[in-house]
């Protein structure tokens, strides 16, 4: 199984594979990340003992404190090097991200708090690997250390990968990120446009009535099943400081699954309907909406479970991978404004109001409808046809 790709800065994306990992690769993944984490916890101490005194605790100091201890420590140098040396980095970009914000005055809930010690039983395992640390070969990942893994291949890398990252999840299920440069796939093109609305009782509204994605409610679905778990976990709960028991545990982790198989089936829904949306036109101009304020809503429960965020971003990620045009307009006004004559009401609609009525032209279409068309306008598509087909000759805009 593959999970979503991801996009980053300077021309890379991350494809992210399962793997199988045999007892003895995980027993010698763990190793290798309690040595990290031990580590970790190292700089952790002296950086704030290097602040107690007034001193600075920078990334040579750390790499010299690194080598003594790899001569001084016979258990750490059994480790490999290469996951040892970018945690150092790891770890001296946090803090320099956090003196920065410090610096800068951020308020407090925009701040990234500095490096805080990693517990044993809370922190799960992350190894970062660059290109001299890992190979492939016959389809297999060989990490520094002589660790062996099995990859499941669900499709090919694009291109050869600068570095990997092994880590586990809250399942217990290992899994591997690569890093290649961004290769675009361009797709014919189509002379088609396309306005996508957010919304809560339809996940997206667009202009084509072909391309709406309806609320697919996988939450919904597993609820009792949750429910079921949350149960049995809170008849099994232990009291504070004894050991939880294994019926604790499965429950636990059955509960854990769960949230797991949901959060994937939201991901498959996004992205299935992301590339119909992207293959099918050239441009779409998307509503730039933040879901971060529904969470305290009457709606949060349903708004989460249509994962407007993650729906928004296969969206853009499979339009980077794929040439197109992703327009992100602004949400303010848009369910106010009409698509036909670009009056706006006086007063902002209800929710229970689904039905735009424009007083000044008296143009009437559902609420989404025309919001939809509205992103078309602001982003500078129009004019438009049915469905979105521009007329003969007309070029599209370059992207923003």
């Amino acid at each position: 199984m593959m999970t979503p790709l991801t996009v980053g800065e300077a021309g890379h994306v991350r494809y992210t594979y399962r793997l199988r990992a045999s007892s003895t690769a995980r027993a010698a993944l763990r190793a290798e990340w309690d040595r990290c984490r031990w580590l970790w916890n190292e700089c952790v101490a002296r950086s704030m003992k290097a602040y107690a005194e007034g001193e600075t605790c920078g990334p040579a100091r750390l790499d010299k404190m690194l080598t003594e201890a790899r001569s001084t420590t016979p258990w750490l140098a059994e480790g490999s090097s290469v996951p040892q040396q970018q945690l150092i980095r790891d770890f001296g970009k946090s803090r320099a991200k956090a003196q920065r914000d410090i610096k800068e005055r951020l308020p407090m809930h925009r701040r990234a708090g500095m490096p805080q010690c990693k517990k044993k039983h809370e922190a799960l395992p992350t190894l970062n690997y660059t290109k001299r640390g890992f190979r492939l070969k016959g389809g297999r990942l060989h990490l520094s250390g002589g660790v062996v893994l099995t990859v499941v291949w669900s499709r090919d890398l694009p291109a050869a990968p600068s570095s990997v990252r092994v880590y586990q999840d809250g399942v217990g299920h290992w899994y591997c990120s690569f890093v290649v440069p961004t290769v675009v796939q361009p797709l014919p093109k189509t002379g088609r446009v396309l306005g996508v609305d957010w919304g809560v009782k339809q996940t997206a509204t667009t202009t084509s009535d072909a391309h709406d994605l309806p609320h697919p409610e996988h939450g919904k679905k597993a609820h009792k099943k949750l429910a079921r778990y949350d149960r049995m976990m809170a008849r099994r709960k232990p009291k504070k400081g004894q050991a939880a028991s294994k019926g604790y545990r499965e429950a636990k982790k059955w509960r854990a699954k769960t949230y797991a198989k949901i959060a994937r089936q939201r991901q498959d829904t996004g992205r299935k309907w992301a590339k119909r949306a992207v293959t099918d036109h050239d441009a779409i101009a998307v509503e730039d909406f933040r879901p971060k304020f529904l969470a305290k809503s009457s709606l949060a429960r349903k708004a989460a479970d249509a994962a407007i965020g993650a729906t928004k971003r296969a969206l853009i990620e499979m339009g980077r991978k794929h040439g197109r045009h992703i327009r992100l307009v602004h949400p303010a006004h848009t369910t106010m404004d009409c698509a036909s004559c670009g009056a706006r009401t006086k007063h902002a609609l209800p929710l229970s109001e689904r039905t735009y009525t424009c007083t000044a032209c008296g143009a009437v279409s559902p609420r989404d409808k025309n919001s939809a068309r509205v992103m078309l306008i602001r982003a500078g598509l129009n004019p438009a046809g049915v469905e979105g087909i521009r007329p003969p000759g007309a070029l599209l805009p370059e992207a923003a």
